[in-house]
């Protein structure tokens, strides 16, 4: 996997607040928590996507679909994201 090096500002608060989570929450860096957040919000933006298209499903007056595709659709679309 390639990696690419990104410099963000943020001021102290926010620099203390990283700083903590490393130390409280054992991440070793500073990259492996912010690579952490965005993958959490890669999976909420999914997830969100995923409800919505069910939604859409639901209010279709052909309603009908399987839960085990449903499912399976849900854990690809997760599996892309680690």
């Amino acid at each position: 996997m390639a990696t690419t090096t990104m410099n963000i500002s943020l001021p102290d608060s926010m620099k203390a607040f990283i700083d903590e989570r490393l130390r409280d929450d054992g991440y070793g860096t500073a990259s492996e928590y912010v690579r952490e957040l965005v993958r959490e919000d890669q999976k909420r933006r999914e997830e969100q996507k995923l409800e919505a298209l069910l939604l859409q499903r639901l209010g279709s007056p052909e309603m009908e679909f399987d839960i085990k595709e449903v499912r399976a659709e849900l854990a690809k679309r997760l599996s892309r994201k680690k």
